[in-house]
């Protein structure tokens, strides 16, 4: 299992800009799949705690359902648009396996869940703002840059 932690760990500046886009906002968008194979999009939170990526499920809802039949999933970050496009600082996305972690605590009724690594990615503009980097790591594949115009 990789945790948030061993991103970090891996790349510390990396993590930091995509844990960023993260916190900017409460709300993130996961995509999980349904029993036939279709893609379903949800509006959740999520935070980084003790060192994992740990999110939660309301009582019977469709996503749980999904995440317990097949646990993978996809994340995306908040994307507001800028005033300026040199001023965007992109956005981030993270998938991997859904672990069930128990009962929410502290909170309405749930169920929580951590994320099993697969890939962490940022997308955003180089400084001139005319092109697209994408940056990706992935376990025992580290970190990659690419530019496209």
């Amino acid at each position: 299992m990789v945790t948030w932690k061993e991103v970090e760990n891996a790349e510390p500046e990396f993590a930091g800009r995509v844990r960023a886009l993260f916190d900017a906002h409460t709300n993130k968008v996961i995509a999980t799949l349904r029993a036939d194979g279709s893609p379903r999009v949800s509006g959740i939170e999520a935070a980084f705690t003790e060192g994992e990526l740990v999110f939660g499920s309301m009582p019977d809802a469709r996503k749980g359902a999904d995440l317990h039949r097949d646990p993978r999933f996809a994340m995306h970050s908040p994307s507001p648009d800028p005033p300026d496009p040199k001023s965007w600082a992109g956005d981030a996305k993270i998938a991997g396996r859904a672990v069930p972690a128990g009962a929410v605590q502290g909170g309405p009724d749930g169920e929580q869940f951590r994320a099993d690594i697969t890939e962490v990615v940022l997308t955003r503009l180089n400084e001139a703002a005319d092109r697209l980097v994408i940056e990706s790591w992935r376990p025992g594949v580290g970190l990659r840059r690419v530019e496209r115009t």
